[in-house]
C-alpha cells in the first residue's frame, strides 16, 4: 500500500480554528487543495480516506504532541504510550484528562496544570510531579534547536503557547477513538512499515519546524499578520516551483494573499505549511527523522522530519 492521501491538521481547542490542507495522489504527482476546517473529528479519518477512494493509506499529521516525556513515564510506571492511551481516563488514572485546580492536586495520575491563573507557577508541577531536572519534563524532539526555541512541556496549560490542553482534545477526540484502527507513527514502526500494513497513520508535526525548510527566515516577521504571511508566500513559492511532484495550482493564490485577512489566516498558514513538510518526507527528499532512541520509541514518540544530531 502506497501513501494515497497526505493531510495536516492545524489544531486548536477552539473548533472554529481547526483547519487542514489536503493533497491526494494522482498518478506521480500531488495535487493541493485550498485549506479547509477539519469539522466533525468523530468522522475525519473516514472522510480524508474516501477521498482515495479507499485505494492507499492515509497520512495524518497534527500540531499537537504525541507522546510523552520519559522521566515521567518512567515515574509513572507507564509501559508504554500506546499502553497508556488505553488506561487514560479510567481506573487510577480516571482523572489523568482533568486539569488541576490547585498545586495541591497535581500528582502523576493528574499532571496537568493549571486549570486557571492566579498564584501558579511551573515550579508547582516540578515539585509535584518530582522528576528531577525541569528540563526533563520535555520530550527530546522539544527541546531548543539552533533553529528554534525549546517548546512548551507537555503538562503546563497556561498561556498562549501552551500545548497540554491542545494533547487533551486531540488524545481524546482523534487517537483513542481509533486507536484499535490506526498505525502510530513512531510507537508502531518507522513510516514506510506503517503504510505498507495500516489504512491510516498518524503523525506529530510542527510547522515551526518546517519555516526554515521552506527557505523562511528565523525572525523579522509573524505568522499573526497578513501582510508577514505574504512576505513568506515568495519563499514558499519558491520552494514548490523545485517540487515538480506537487501540482499546487488551487493554493497559490491562497499564499498571494497571505491566507486571508482574518484571525484564521494564522491556522491555514500553519496547515498548508505543515502539509508541505509531510509531503517531502513521503516523497523522500526529507528522512522521517526517528533516532533509534528506546524513550523515543517506547514513550516519547517524534516530530515528522524533526532532525537532531545530539539524540541516540
Amino acid at each position: 500500500m502506497t501513501v494515497a492521501v497526505v493531510a495536516h491538521c492545524d489544531w486548536s481547542m477552539d473548533r472554529k480554528k481547526r483547519w487542514m490542507t489536503v493533497a491526494i495522489r494522482d498518478g506521480s504527482r500531488w495535487q493541493i487543495a485550498a485549506p479547509e476546517r477539519v469539522g466533525d473529528t468523530a468522522t475525519l479519518i473516514e472522510r480524508l480516506w474516501a477521498r482515495s477512494n479507499r485505494d492507499g493509506a492515509l497520512l495524518l499529521g497534527f500540531d499537537f504532541p504525541i507522546g510523552l516525556p520519559e522521566a515521567y513515564a518512567r515515574a509513572a510506571g507507564i509501559g508504554s504510550f500506546r499502553e497508556a492511551l488505553s488506561l487514560f481516563g479510567s481506573g487510577v488514572w480516571a482523572d489523568w484528562y482533568s486539569v488541576a485546580d490547585h498545586r495541591n492536586r497535581i500528582s502523576l495520575h493528574r499532571p496537568f496544570y493549571p486549570a486557571r491563573p492566579g498564584g501558579t507557577q511551573r515550579a508547582h508541577l516540578f515539585e509535584a510531579l518530582d522528576v528531577g531536572d525541569p528540563r526533563s519534563l520535555l520530550r527530546q524532539c522539544e527541546r531548543a534547536t539552533t533553529d528554534r526555541q525549546a517548546a512548551c512541556m507537555l503538562f503546563w496549560t497556561l498561556g498562549g503557547n501552551q500545548v497540554g490542553k491542545g494533547a487533551i482534545t486531540g488524545w481524546r477526540e482523534i487517537i483513542v477513538p481509533n486507536l484499535d484502527v490506526i498505525g502510530l507513527w513512531p510507537f508502531d514502526g518507522c513510516l514506510a512499515d506503517l503504510v505498507a500494513r495500516t489504512p491510516c497513520v498518524i503523525t506529530e508535526t510542527y510547522p515551526g519546524d518546517v519555516y526554515r525548510q521552506l527557505g523562511m527566515p528565523r525572525g523579522g516577521w509573524s505568522k499573526r499578520r497578513q501582510a508577514d504571511r505574504q512576505r513568506m508566500g515568495l519563499p514558499m513559492r519558491s520552494w514548490l516551483a523545485t517540487r515538480e511532484s506537487i501540482d499546487a495550482t488551487m493554493l497559490l493564490p491562497i499564499i498571494d494573499d497571505g491566507f486571508g485577512a482574518d484571525t484564521a489566516g494564522e491556522d491555514r498558514f500553519d496547515a498548508a505549511v505543515g502539509l508541505l513538510g509531510m509531503l517531502d518526507v513521503v516523497d523522500g527528499r526529507r528522512d522521517e527523522g526517528t533516532p533509534t532512541s528506546d524513550a523515543v520509541q517506547r514513550w516519547e514518540g517524534w516530530i515528522l522530519g524533526h532532525q537532531r544530531a545530539d539524540v541516540s
